[in-house]
């Protein structure tokens, strides 16, 4: 009992210590409150400043359906694509194409997308104070700016590569304007009219030049002309391209920037653009076996020609041959072998488009004309076998018969090809165009208040407390007596 007593007084002072410890610090940060609201105020006027500073970011979006095969080819009647084995989504394709040069290209000189211009008379603390800062907005005709001081429209501007990428000024003159690289007053400026083509001989060569409209006279605008791989991979990193769920064949785009109306109009094109390319791949498919198709109609046509006149000189010599129904079995199948060729003939000329001569769907189409080849063989033995007469008989009659039903079948698949070329659509469909939603993603402005609010509350209690310790004196004559036992007096 003795032992006990003693260490269950320990633990109820340190234990009332605790408590007095807490609620001194709890006092503490009462006594501070001011200096912690002080900081978050900080804090939070720190966001909005930051807020209104960044530059909003808007998105645009827009859905595609791939389908699996091109229209074109199977108005044929027979898919070749089903004899292509494939593991992947086709949408894993198209997104890389949609990424491509092919496809991003025209849209930058549609759109003059590689046509910069920017207004440097704003300010920082006008980022802060105005509501809304003007961008470049972009079109088929050429490349805006809104300044206070009026309007800035370049409609072309081409310079010789050595000039890419860098900075031009140009300012409104009493007679035209004026058009100078950095801010060297050395720098020669070369002069031109508005509202005219311009052409400007410089060291490195031509400056072609239209402009517009440009501001107040002696008002500068900066002004640059990207290099293509710049303006694509600027147009590139901007835009985002996944497949929604896992093999479904939709693909969305999604494309942001500073200014909702040039966002969607920009990915409207890249849209465009992607379903041209598209048409004209499938249409380029479809005139390939087109092209193959006009050069064997004619030799076609002369080989059916040719039988029927020597087919027609033999009835005329020798009149109508009787022949049993073995032989008119041959005769039969020897026809359906020769479609069988004609058909082959034409998947191969179709595949070797894609693939060489290795790839394992042309060896297998090999395969089949190899065996159909032989079963031909056979079948010209067992006629050599009948009666001279009837075996001439039977093979102008197999002749004959043979390259009608090649020409009549070439002929029928050709005219629905020309049909379906005259109605291509490709294989991709437009589900959603962009819409302007003007509902900015970026910056959060809401989150941006709460999380600067957070850190003013911390560092206003890191603050507090840094105060308290460097100024830690005995505020309770009672405690200050129970520690050291010495009696305290205290006024």
């Amino acid at each position: 009992m003795s032992k006990t007593e003693p260490n269950t007084s320990v633990n109820d002072a340190t234990k009332q210590d605790e408590d007095i410890d807490l609620i001194a610090l709890l006092l503490t940060l009462l006594r501070g409150w001011k200096t912690i609201l002080v900081c978050i105020f900080l804090g939070l006027a720190f966001g909005v400043t930051y807020s209104r500073y960044v530059q909003p970011t808007y998105q645009s979006d827009a859905l595609l359906q791939i389908d699996e095969q091109s229209k074109g080819i199977a108005a044929l009647g027979s898919n070749i694509s089903n004899l292509v084995g494939t593991e992947s989504s086709p949408a894993e394709t198209e997104r890389e194409l949609i990424m491509s040069r092919m496809v991003l290209e025209p849209v930058v000189d549609k759109l003059y997308l590689n046509i910069r211009v920017s207004d440097p008379h704003i300010s920082k603390l006008e980022r802060i104070t105005q509501s809304t800062i003007p961008n470049q907005t972009s079109s088929e005709k050429g490349v805006f700016l809104d300044t206070k001081n009026g309007q800035v429209h370049i409609a072309e501007f081409e310079v010789p590569q050595a000039y890419e990428n860098r900075t031009f000024n140009i300012v409104k003159t009493n007679k035209g304007f004026e058009l100078s690289i950095g801010n060297d007053e050395l720098v020669t400026k070369y002069k031109g009219n508005i509202g005219t083509p311009t052409i400007i001989d410089t060291p490195e060569g031509a400056i072609n030049i239209i402009v517009e409209s440009l501001p107040a006279i002696g008002y500068r605008i900066n002004l640059s002309k990207l290099s293509k791989p710049v303006a694509i991979s600027s147009l590139s990193n901007s835009l985002s391209v996944s497949e929604k769920g896992q093999k479904t064949g939709i693909i969305q785009l999604t494309l942001s920037g500073p200014d909702q109306k040039q966002v969607s109009r920009i990915l409207s094109n890249v849209v465009q653009s992607y379903v041209n390319q598209n048409l004209s791949r499938g249409s380029e498919q479809t005139t390939t076996t087109i092209k193959f198709m006009e050069s064997q109609i004619p030799q076609l046509r002369q080989k059916l020609k040719q039988s029927e006149e020597a087919f027609n000189k033999f009835r005329e010599q020798y009149g109508t041959i009787d022949v049993n129904q073995e032989a008119s079995l041959l005769v039969s199948e020897s026809a359906a072998i020769e479609r069988q060729v004609s058909e082959l003939n034409l998947k191969k000329a179709e595949l070797t488009t894609y693939y060489t001569s290795e790839h394992p769907l042309v060896i297998q189409i090999n395969d089949q004309l190899s065996t159909l080849e032989e079963r031909r063989t056979q079948i010209k033995e067992d006629i050599s076998r009948l009666p001279e007469m009837q075996r001439e008989f039977l093979q102008l009659s197999q002749d004959m018969e043979i390259n009608r039903e090649i020409y009549l079948t070439m002929l029928k698949n050709y005219e629905q090809l020309k049909i379906a070329r005259a109605g291509e659509i490709g294989y991709v469909r437009i589900v959603d165009m962009p819409i302007n939603t003007y509902q900015a993603i970026a910056p959060k402005k809401m989150l941006i208040w709460i999380i600067s609010s957070l850190i003013g509350l911390v560092f206003g209690v890191l603050l507090v407390l840094l105060k308290s310790l460097l100024r830690n004196t005995v505020k309770d004559p009672e405690r200050l007596e129970a520690k050291t036992g010495v009696p305290v007096i205290a006024t």
